[in-house]
């Protein structure tokens, strides 16, 4: 991670650490970077999630391009991997997307991507990132960028992609989709009912303040009781710039981002279109490593982070990876994680295979794993993985465990956090000690 670039873009809370001028010289720097690398004015898309904050980054950010000499193409409230694959097909030369994906409204982040829709490497980061703190100079005159605007165009060719690229129709099946009140309440029911489900859309109503609030990937508990209760072959949601997909059966039960690669692996391995094995992160369950050993599929361990899984991908061949949280990559088809594909693809997996989605999850074991959440500050949550204290917090449970079992202390990408998690066979155990754990880490934090 740079001065200002965690894991995935620039994040803040909007107006504080994410502030108006930030996002103007992030975009001055961005242009410039971008203008020497092509020799020419380039062109940038940008979209937005559905936060109050979004319009106003927006609008900074647009500034600091066009001063740099960069043309801007506003694309309006549109998910993330819209935005990847607009700038791909469009043939623009970078994309950015303002968003803080599944973190609370008053959050904010600009993430950016290549021409291709990758998201930038370290070393196109790090440049933007020196002309961030030294801005170069603003052009004037004819050498300002414009600023045009084509959201209603955007949303419709990202649609028909999305409608193309999903392996069959649906017709019949009756879903339930939680829309975060994010970015895919401009798109979600329009792909879904297109191809044939009998869907619902809830948290569809964004106000600029309820994105992701009780609703979408972070909190299922509204979707899983609904789906439960109504009839429904399925559950799916998005987080707050559908990037990420996660479900549920017709009972409600969850499914996550292990169970949804699980699942995809083996049906892509059966039709023989699976290239290599599957890239996941460390955060991946142990019943997902012995599910894709039964499949002889083998699997990648990667850092945490969609694009540390593209990396691997790309570096192995595989066209399959992801994380637990329901970041999904389909490479054949995507460029990023998307959450609205992933769907169309599992449920497309749920039709054809003339088993409830309950029977499919089943075939997944999945063992209990607990997850907490430490506040660190962000100047310190780097060093206390590394701490002696902490380490030997590391052998202590490791020897508790008896190999049946891991603990995983890392710091949090994008957020002020810390994260504990332990994982194995037995419930109460692996939850007192991610709670022992997660003592050590705030007593360590609050000395650095």
């Amino acid at each position: 991670m740079g001065k200002y670039f965690g894991t995935d873009g620039i994040r803040g809370v909007a107006g504080e650490e994410l502030t108006g001028a930030l996002a103007y010289r992030a975009g001055l720097a961005a242009g410039q970077a971008l203008a020497e690398k092509l020799g020419r004015k380039p062109l940038v898309c940008i979209g937005r999630d559905t936060r109050a904050s979004g319009t106003f980054l927006e609008a900074a950010l647009s500034a600091g391009l066009c001063a740099a000499g960069a043309d801007v193409s506003l694309l309006g409230v549109l998910p993330t991997p819209a935005v990847a694959y607009l700038t791909m097909s469009g043939k623009a030369d970078a994309g950015a997307v303002i968003s803080a994906s599944h973190n609370p409204f008053e959050h904010n982040g600009i993430k950016l991507f290549s021409g291709a829709g990758y998201k930038l490497d370290d070393s196109w980061e790090a440049l933007v990132e020196r002309y961030i703190d030294a801005p170069p100079k603003e052009k004037t005159g004819g050498g300002l960028g414009r600023i045009a605007h084509l959201e209603g165009e955007g949303a419709e060719r990202y649609v028909a992609h999305i409608i193309k690229s999903a392996p069959g129709r649906l017709d019949g099946l009756r879903v339930l989709i939680d829309c975060a009140n994010g970015a895919a309440s401009r798109t979600a029911e329009r792909i879904f009912s297109a191809l044939g489900c009998d869907c619902r859309v809830i948290f569809c109503d964004p106000d600029g303040i309820n994105i992701n609030t009780g609703c979408g990937s972070t909190h299922m508990s509204a979707l899983q009781k609904q789906a439960a209760a109504g009839l429904f072959d399925a559950g799916i949601a998005f987080d707050g710039d559908a990037d990420r997909c996660l479900a549920c059966d017709e009972l409600g039960r969850l499914i996550d981002g292990d169970r949804i690669m699980a699942l995809l692996a083996a049906r892509m391995k059966s039709e023989g279109t699976l290239r290599g094995g599957v890239a996941a992160t460390v955060m991946s369950n142990l019943g997902l490593r012995r599910y894709l050993g039964a499949l002889s599929v083998e699997m990648i361990e990667t850092k945490v982070g969609d694009r540390f899984v593209l990396e691997e991908m790309q570096s192995r061949g595989f066209n399959l990876g992801g994380e637990q949280s329901g970041h999904i990559i389909l490479s054949d088809w995507a460029t990023t994680g998307d959450g609205q594909l992933t769907a169309a693809h599992l449920l497309w997996l749920i039709k054809n295979s003339g088993q409830p989605a309950s029977t499919l999850r089943d075939a997944v074991e999945i063992f209990p794993q607990v997850m907490l959440n430490v506040p660190v500050p962000t100047r310190a949550k780097g060093k206390v993985a590394a701490d002696p204290r902490v380490q030997a917090e590391n052998e202590r449970i490791a020897a508790a465990l008896g190999g049946a079992g891991r603990l995983l202390i890392r710091p949090s990408g994008t957020e002020p956090l810390v994260r504990v998690m332990v994982e194995g066979p037995d419930q109460e155990e692996i939850t007192r000690l991610a709670k022992e754990a997660a003592q050590v880490v705030r007593e360590v934090a609050e000395t650095l």
